[in-house]
């Protein structure tokens, strides 16, 4: 069992220090490092990744749906394909891989809490689609886990 599940599998008294009770850093509960590799990726790192992705989403539509910036119904389709294409590379990159291009580029990558190698297909579309919402995303507990990845079973943490 890896180290950053142990705490967490241990159930919720396990996971608080002895000493002072109190959380440090995202992640102390979760045995994870303050800082560096392995460490729970900030929402601002998170953020930055999603708007890579959502820019490499746009170009890769861009070539093939035309935009027009004056007609409010082009663009709406446009936006339409973008958020598709932005599902798809989303949904396919965490599910066989962890990342994303963006959380690839930012280093980042997706891991299960119980220690599976890969994130799975049924995990990295819901986790997908509960991104797109933006509520679940946004919603942080302490040890800096998403709302959707803590419903999902699933951690952002840092590679580098």
């Amino acid at each position: 069992m890896s180290r950053w599940t142990g705490s967490w599998l241990s159930g919720p008294s396990a996971a608080i220090s002895p000493t002072d009770g109190e959380i440090r850093w995202r992640g102390d509960r979760l045995g994870l490092p303050e800082r560096g590799s392995g460490s729970v990726a900030s929402p601002a790192i998170r953020l930055g990744a999603l708007l890579i992705d959502l820019v490499l989403a746009s170009l890769v539509t861009s070539l093939f749906v035309r935009r027009d910036f004056d007609d409010p119904a082009t663009m709406w389709t446009f936006n339409l394909w973008a958020m598709g294409v932005w599902f798809v590379i989303s949904a396919v990159g965490v599910s066989l891989a962890g990342f994303t291009p963006g959380k690839a580029v930012l280093g980042m990558r997706v891991m299960r809490m119980d220690g599976s190698a890969l994130v799975g297909p049924l995990r990295g579309i819901a986790r997908t689609a509960l991104v797109g919402v933006i509520l679940p995303a946004a919603i942080n507990d302490k040890d800096g886990r998403g709302l959707h990845d803590r419903l999902l079973g699933t951690l952002v943490l840092r590679t580098r």
